[in-house]
């Protein structure tokens, strides 16, 4: 019986310990939500919400809080041979820099490789960014020694931010970094750092290298494939990493907040434990999408899917014949309904730019067969009747084309709708036009 109440008694100190941090959690958002604050009055609002919370239910004795080191450096190595989910670690050094030229949309890369690059990503006491977030931790991976590292530097004390941010731009100026890879960071890890050392009047040396935000062209290569382009789902689904959902992002900023009054390490190491893991799942991610440009079979990890995502990203480079080439590699391979119309859609159009009739043709009619009614199915319509109108001078095929146009789009594309029927009132006047000639 004894060991049954002590059970009990340990299962209710259980409940109500995660209920209070239940309660924590959702003040802690709520106060986030307060923008005219500063990050030192929401913590000190929260500081004072949970005090007031503990006088008014404990006895207990005062909880004197663990020391903490001020500011902290952790380093740990992966040596080249070593595998992140289906990549070797050294694949990084072999993208050349057409490809991140490519990815990146500067051509500073051309000259480049990710032997000389800094990839990084921040930590911080909020997800909103502005002048009173400050970063806690900051995550770097680089290629030294014939090892890709991943330093941390851990800030345990908010009055340290100035020596960090001093130790940081040596460590910035000593390494001698030619690029930066990052996800989101042009919008969010990048800004945020450089108001951080403008603040304390230091250099920020990453200030105009080259910049990849691999965000952009991850998106543009699996948006279509995946429901989410989230770093970690992409390093589940792209990497094939065994990485768990360690951490809520959304959860780091409340947890540092606890560390900071109670001095509790075990409150961090799940967060440098997900820093760690996003900078390797970047450059996993980083290292199969630019494979997916590669001509050697061994290295190109894609599939039809990728490729039509390759196709985007060389369309949005400019390079229309690299484009067209990925389009029609994809349409070799397994494509979903909606994926495949697009593809033909921007194949042929490609094909039509160049007068290149008896390929943009056989496209649009079979785009027409499709039994889905999409907008990429009507542009086919629309191309054949007019192919037909201005091109052959058919006016009565033109006419049935555009009158099955018509009816499709009706309920579905008041654009093509108006354009179907502004057409047929065209072709009808000329095809009478025709018959009084005659």
């Amino acid at each position: 019986m004894t060991d049954i109440k002590d059970k009990l008694e340990r299962i209710k100190k259980e409940r109500q310990t995660r209920s209070k941090s239940q309660q924590v959690t959702s003040t802690w958002r709520k106060i986030q939500e307060e923008e005219d604050l500063s990050t030192k009055e929401k913590l000190e609002r929260l500081i004072n919400l949970t005090r007031q919370e503990k006088l008014e239910e404990a006895k207990s004795p005062t909880f004197e809080p663990l020391p903490r080191e001020p500011l902290q450096w952790l380093e740990n190595s992966f040596a080249l041979d070593v595998n992140y989910g289906r990549i070797k670690i050294a694949s990084g050094l072999e993208i050349n820099g057409e490809v991140l030229a490519c990815l990146s949309q500067d051509d500073a890369f051309k000259e480049l490789d990710l032997s000389t690059a800094l990839f990084i990503d921040l930590e911080t006491t909020g997800l909103s960014g502005g002048t009173g977030i400050i970063p806690f931790n900051i995550g770097m991976g680089y290629y030294r020694d014939d090892k890709f590292l991943v330093g941390q530097y851990f800030l345990g004390e908010m009055a340290e931010e100035e020596r960090m941010i001093q130790e940081l731009g040596a460590f910035f100026k000593e390494m001698n970094f030619q690029s930066v890879v990052t996800y989101n960071g042009k919008s969010f890890d990048i800004p945020l750092l450089e108001t951080r050392f403008i603040l304390h009047r230091q250099p920020f040396q990453l200030n105009g290298l080259p910049h990849l935000d691999f965000l952009y062209p991850a998106r543009r290569l699996w948006s279509h494939k995946y429901e989410s382009c989230r770093l970690f789902h992409l390093a589940l689904n792209v990497v094939q990493a065994g990485r768990t959902e360690d951490i809520p992002s959304a959860e780091i900023p409340w947890r540092y907040f606890q560390y900071l009054q109670t001095g509790n390490y075990d409150l961090i190491e799940p967060i440098l434990y997900h820093n760690q893991e996003d900078i390797l799942s970047l450059l996993g991610v980083v290292v199969i999408g630019a494979h997916i440009f590669s001509e050697d079979p061994d290295l190109c990890l894609g599939d039809a899917m990728d490729f039509y995502g390759a196709g985007k990203v060389m369309a949005n480079a400019g390079d229309v014949e690299k484009s067209a080439q990925f389009f029609q590699k994809a349409l070799d391979g397994n494509l979903t309904d909606e994926v495949s119309v697009e593809t033909k859609k921007r194949l042929s159009a490609y094909f039509k730019k160049r007068q290149d009739w008896d390929k943009a043709v056989p496209i649009w009619k079979e785009m027409t067969s499709t039994e889905v009614v999409i907008p990429a199915q009507l542009f086919s319509f629309r191309e054949l009747a007019m192919h037909f109108e201005h091109r052959l001078k058919n006016y009565e095929e033109a006419k049935r084309i555009a009158e099955e146009g018509f009816v499709l789009s009706t309920g579905v594309s008041s654009y093509y709708e108006k354009d179907f029927s502004y057409r047929l009132d065209r072709l009808r006047r000329k095809i009478k036009q025709k018959k009084d000639k005659s």
